[in-house]
């Protein structure tokens, strides 16, 4: 099972650093920046706690229910990802 984890894990990893924008080294990011990426990391995250959660649902309206979180949250993710 760790084998699991770790691969999704790199497998973040590398679609984070593919998605990010190219940067000169030694530059700062801007503040506007740091935002985006910290509510593209939020939304990363309630993405992976709502496949988490419905992994482990049993109840036909609660499954329905985190269903339709997973798919607002990709839509934000994938709106995020045009917006940069």
């Amino acid at each position: 099972m760790a084998r699991g984890w770790e691969s999704k894990s790199v497998e973040s990893q590398m679609e984070a650093a593919a998605a990010a924008p190219a940067t000169v080294p030694g530059a700062r990011p801007t503040a506007e920046q740091l935002a985006r990426q910290r509510e593209r990391q939020s939304l990363e995250l309630a993405r992976t706690r709502v496949l988490r959660d419905l992994a482990a649902a049993t109840h036909v309206r609660h499954r329905e229910m985190l269903e339709a979180a997973l798919k607002h949250l990709d839509e934000q993710i994938a709106e995020k990802r045009l917006d940069n």
